[in-house]
């Protein structure tokens, strides 16, 4: 039985330098340089100009530079995201560079936030880079979360990821959460900026007795990281552009080891001491 693939992404189905005035390819809020760029984003059905210059003009904060927040900048940087805010607090080592794809063997000992940014001005340097090598809290957190458009929990540790919820429903802040752990990863998406959805803390309640588990003494499967921290990158592009639907009040469960995924559906607590 053969199965129907689609094409691969040829150079041909993009126009060619000349050919910057092909139909739906030409408009002055873009160079031509960046016509180019981002081409491939701009022979999307549904996403086309319109939703490369939504990217252009969106501020995103990214906390945390590890194993999701590498992979996640460099896709929100290499597709064109306008202004990208790196918070962490953390310098490279050796253990990180398994998974912690901006950092290099070159950049060990520096401050994650500045690894990450000569990275990403290498892939993009139209991109404004805020680092800020410190961990975000209080006054200092809702600041950056006020001022983004959307938030990207990409830290390891639950205190963290209460803080984030709070500002975030507090300031009605749509909010990517990830996370992944040996072999297992689990991704959520809360639509704080609309009224009736669930928030991290309805899924996991502060203060409940979890056991938190690190990287550093349970180890993780490299390309797992990736994989949530590339999705966490897409549900923001998707927020961002106005493109597709975005993957709200729904909890995705990634099990690499065996390539299987499991989708849930994440109810509100009326309960809840955060947003209910």
């Amino acid at each position: 039985m053969r199965h129907s693939l689609p094409p691969p992404c040829a150079a041909a189905l993009v126009p060619e330098a000349t050919g910057l005035s092909a139909p739906g390819l030409s408009d002055p809020g873009l160079s031509d340089r960046n016509l180019l760029r981002y081409s491939r984003h701009l022979l999307l059905e549904g996403f086309g100009i319109e939703g490369q210059e939504r990217l252009a003009q969106s501020r995103v904060l990214v906390v945390g530079l590890g194993g999701l927040g590498c992979p996640a900048a460099q896709y929100l940087a290499a597709a064109g995201v306008g202004h990208l805010v790196l918070a962490d607090a953390d310098t490279v080592e050796l253990g990180n560079l398994q998974r912690q794809v901006l950092h290099s063997t070159h950049t060990l000992g520096l401050p994650k936030v500045q690894s990450a940014a000569q990275a990403l001005a290498a892939l993009n340097p139209e991109v404004s880079v805020e680092a800020l090598g410190l961990r975000l809290a209080g006054q200092a957190l809702l600041d950056q979360v006020q001022r983004a458009d959307v938030v990207l929990d990409c830290s390891d540790n639950f205190a963290t990821r209460d803080a984030i919820n709070r500002a975030c429903v507090q300031l009605r802040k749509p909010l990517v959460s990830g996370a992944a752990i040996r072999h297992m990863g689990q991704l959520a998406v809360f639509a704080l900026h609309q009224a009736n959805g669930p928030c991290y803390h309805c899924v996991f309640p502060e203060g409940e007795p979890l056991h938190e588990e690190r990287c550093a003494t349970t180890g993780v499967f490299a390309p797992l990281t990736g994989m949530v921290g590339t999705w966490q990158a897409a549900e923001a592009l998707k927020i961002l552009a106005h493109y597709g639907a975005p993957s709200y009040g729904r909890l995705l469960q990634i099990d690499a080891l065996q390539g299987s995924f499991k989708t849930v559906q994440l109810q509100r607590d009326p309960g809840c001491e955060v947003c209910g």
